[in-house]
């Protein structure tokens, strides 16, 4: 987690210094800040403790901020996982009030008061990480985690923190939001899978397979696509699990690109969420279009050699023109089940979709859904 620490005051700076090295050995991306001129001196050599020395550096470990806390917080809005304000609550609210946008955006927000009582989950508890980053800072300066999500204080099933902890898309923010509503209230949601799980379903969950007379209005549906609608009202969990395997002409263009494997996801009503990454043969790994492609949507494009293709087990749709070129009959399929199988046995689920000279294939990783 990439994790931004301001203080304001001498007593802030000393707790900074602590969470600032303690969180870097926990292997987060730290960078600490202070906004105050008193804090400029107050490690000075002389005061440091006989059993500190290995930290004579440290009046360096937390930049200033000669701008305003305003333009500071609008600044880590965008390039921080999480912030962390040492001081005043009143603070941390003026300073973020004008960036909230929503819980998918917004970064982890944590407050801790300079004596280091507590520690105070304050935005993006769920999505964001705040709750967890609260517990352990508290772990850390031996403070109170403060905690006021409804869920975690209910001791109840909480469907943005299952989704996150299983790296699954939220389909809609607003059903997710009367899911935890419902869950409060003592109703049972529906639970349908596409795939196996780890555990035990929660109390709260009622598992629904299509059989049932009776089933809630309201469920969890955890899938790749949105081609089954189990429930009334269905909130898809869009586990990331396929790989894309494509093949192109040499110098096709990011929006064909985009196009065909948007059309062959449709095939299957697959989001594009749904993607884990795309791969190719390695004559592709300067292509353009595919590298724009992947860059806009942060996903890592990978390529294999023919002879790694070649040893790619099953029957696949042959071209005689794509061998001469490549040395391998078939790329799409063969580069889709390749990457699929890092992690497990995979399976294609959308053979060769050719377009535009632009050719798709689907294949998904074996994966299953933890409770644990």
């Amino acid at each position: 987690m990439k994790i931004s620490i301001i203080s304001f005051s001498q007593s802030g700076y000393r707790l900074s210094e602590m969470l600032y090295w303690v969180l870097k050995e926990r292997c987060h991306e730290v960078t600490s800040y202070t906004k105050s001129k008193y804090t400029k001196k107050v490690l000075d050599e002389s005061q440091l403790e006989e059993d500190s020395r290995d930290f004579r550096n440290v009046k360096q470990f937390a930049k200033p901020v000669d701008e305003s806390i305003h333009e500071w917080t609008g600044q880590r809005f965008c390039d921080s996982d999480a912030i962390v304000f040492v001081g005043a609550c009143g603070i941390a609210v003026r300073s973020i009030a004008p960036f909230v946008k929503s819980k998918k955006m917004d970064p982890a927000v944590v407050v801790v008061d300079e004596q280091g009582h507590f520690s105070i989950s304050l935005l993006s508890g769920h999505l964001g990480g705040a709750n967890e980053l609260a517990e352990e800072i508290a772990e850390i300066v031996h403070a109170q985690p403060v905690v006021t999500t409804a869920t975690d204080l209910n001791d109840k099933f909480a469907v943005d923190i299952f989704a996150k902890r299983n790296g699954c898309y939220i389909s809609d923010m607003s059903l997710a939001k009367e899911i935890s509503a419902a869950v409060l209230a003592g109703k049972q949601i529906g639970f349908a899978s596409d795939f196996p799980w780890l555990g035990e379903l929660p109390e709260e969950l009622k598992l629904c397979t299509g059989e049932e007379e009776e089933k809630p209005e309201l469920g969890i549906c955890v899938t790749t696509g949105y081609l089954q609608h189990p429930f009334v009202h269905t909130l898809y969990l869009i586990p990331r699990v396929i790989t894309t395997g494509v093949g192109c002409k040499k110098g096709t263009s990011k929006e064909t690109v985009e196009s065909v494997i948007r059309r062959a996801c449709d095939e299957l009503l697959i989001p594009s969420v749904a993607m884990e990454q795309v791969t190719s043969i390695d004559l592709k790994k300067e292509e353009q279009g595919i590298l724009e492609y992947c860059k806009e949507r942060n996903l890592p494009f990978i390529t294999y050699t023919a002879e790694e293709l070649k040893e790619v087990e099953g029957t696949y749709a042959e071209s005689q023109f794509v061998k001469e070129i490549t040395g391998v009959e078939n790329v799409c399929e063969r580069a889709a089940l390749l990457g699929s199988n890092k992690e497990g046995k995979g399976r294609l689920i959308q053979r060769k979709y050719a377009q535009d000279g632009v050719t798709v294939a689907l294949a998904m990783k074996k994966w299953s859904v933890d409770f644990e």
